[in-house]
């Protein structure tokens, strides 16, 4: 990457991304996940995903209810190219699908339901307990094995009191995104969601991935309203069986409470 991504001062780089046009987008070291310099966390590009499914052919009074994002192979930390497609509109839902590619080759896809949103007498439903408050800022989060100056580097993390990824799950915590998902452009409360939703299973790491070969295969938003504010919580607790795979399963909380959930299918193998 060029050096036009560094900063003189603190965040490193200046964002995850900077558009080419014509839904090219170059990747800023800022992407790179925590098993590889050259492979991109799953958040980002899935944030980049749900900010052109907000934006094809958008409609007033739509928002994006759900959206699946598989996760066929690595995102390499290059230039890649976004296109979104409507498979179906109605009077009152949509369904939309997306297709990431880099060198020519398939490295994510998505679908979306966008809908018409609910009216302003809807119940307001929130059978879970409100989140703890937003620690006190901390340290720079570590963990065990992991590359730490891209994607974990480039987000804010606040645990409980005494915990981090290095902890065994379930487990909570706040973060924030400490530079734009494009450079120059405003953040979504969709995008923000996307960016953290694929760390739900690492908040919790209920199983041993050092000592097993753990990895998602794709991740699941799903909100039932706009989340507010750069800050969301994430309470994540995983479930496994022998002979079987793993789900991973979050809540996802804003400063005003629940907003909606994640899942996350996870491969258990051997080493």
């Amino acid at each position: 990457m060029t050096d036009h991504w560094l900063a003189d001062s603190e965040p490193r780089h200046q964002a995850f991304y900077r558009s080419l046009g014509d839904g090219r987008y170059e990747s800023s070291p800022a992407t790179a996940g925590p098993w590889s310099a050259k492979s991109q966390h799953a958040g980002p590009p899935s944030a980049l995903l749900g900010r052109e499914m907000e934006r094809h052919a958008a409609r007033p009074g739509f928002r994006i209810a759900r959206i699946t994002l598989e996760l066929p192979r690595p995102v390499p930390v290059g230039d890649l190219r976004v296109a979104v497609r409507t498979v179906h509109s109605g009077g009152r839902t949509e369904l939309l699908e997306g297709e990431l590619t880099a060198d020519g080759k398939t490295v994510m896809l998505a679908r979306a339901w966008r809908m018409a949103a609910g009216p302003a007498d809807t119940p307001r439903l929130r059978p879970e307990p409100e989140p703890p408050s937003l620690p006190r800022p901390q340290a720079p989060q570590t963990m065990s094995g992991a590359y730490l100056d891209g994607y974990v580097s480039a987000m804010e993390w606040r645990f409980e009191e005494g915990k981090g990824f290095d902890t065994p799950g379930p487990g909570m915590v706040w973060a924030r995104q400490r530079i734009p998902l494009v450079a120059g452009e405003p953040d979504t409360p969709l995008t923000r969601a996307l960016t953290l939703a694929d760390s739900s299973w690492a908040v919790a790491f209920e199983l041993d991935h050092r000592a097993q070969f753990v990895i998602n295969t794709d991740v699941t938003l799903s909100l039932h309203r706009e989340p507010v504010g750069e800050w969301l919580c994430m309470r994540s607790s995983t479930a496994a069986s022998p002979e079987g795979s793993a789900l991973a399963l979050g809540q996802l909380d804003d400063v005003s409470g629940d907003c909606g959930r994640i899942l996350q299918t996870l491969l258990v193998a051997e080493l």
